[in-house]
C-alpha cells in the first residue's frame, strides 16, 4: 500500500518548537519533491515549505522564514519539518504531500500522494 504518513504534531505553548515527521511506504521518496502544507481553522491549504529530491533546494513561505527547517533522510524514507519560535498563527492540520520528479517550488503542485495530517496547535 502507497502511503505517506506524518507525526509529531500535538500542543504546545507560544514560542515553543515541534518536529514533524513524513514517512512514505510503498514506494521510496528520492524521486519525490516534498511539501508540507498547512490548513487552519476556517482557511485555505497553504504551502508552507518544500525541498528537492537531493535536499540541496527548499523554499518557504514568508511567515514561517527563519523559524521553520525542512530536511530529508532519504536513507530513511523520511521528511522532517522542524519548527521552532512557533506562534498562535501556525496552528493548523499539517499534511505532507510528495510531487514526483517536480521541482521544489512553491506553491507546489502536482502531488501525487498525500498524507493524512497532523494537527499542530500552538496555545497557551
Amino acid at each position: 500500500q502507497l502511503r505517506i504518513v506524518e507525526s509529531g504534531g500535538g500542543l504546545v505553548q507560544p514560542g515553543g518548537s515541534l518536529r514533524l515527521s513524513c514517512v512514505a511506504s510503498g514506494f521510496t521518496l528520492d524521486a519525490y519533491a516534498i511539501g508540507w502544507f498547512r490548513q487552519a481553522p476556517g482557511k485555505e491549504r497553504e504551502g508552507v515549505a518544500c525541498i528537492s529530491r537531493s535536499g540541496s533546494s527548499t523554499n518557504y513561505t514568508d511567515s514561517v522564514k527563519g523559524r521553520f527547517t525542512i530536511s530529508r533522510d532519504n536513507a530513511k524514507n523520511t521528511v522532517y519539518l522542524q519548527m521552532n519560535s512557533l506562534k498562535p498563527e501556525d496552528t493548523g492540520i499539517y499534511y505532507c504531500a510528495a510531487a514526483l520528479f517536480r521541482p521544489c517550488v512553491l506553491p507546489l503542485g502536482g502531488m501525487n500522494y498525500w498524507g493524512k495530517g497532523t494537527l499542530v496547535t500552538v496555545s497557551s
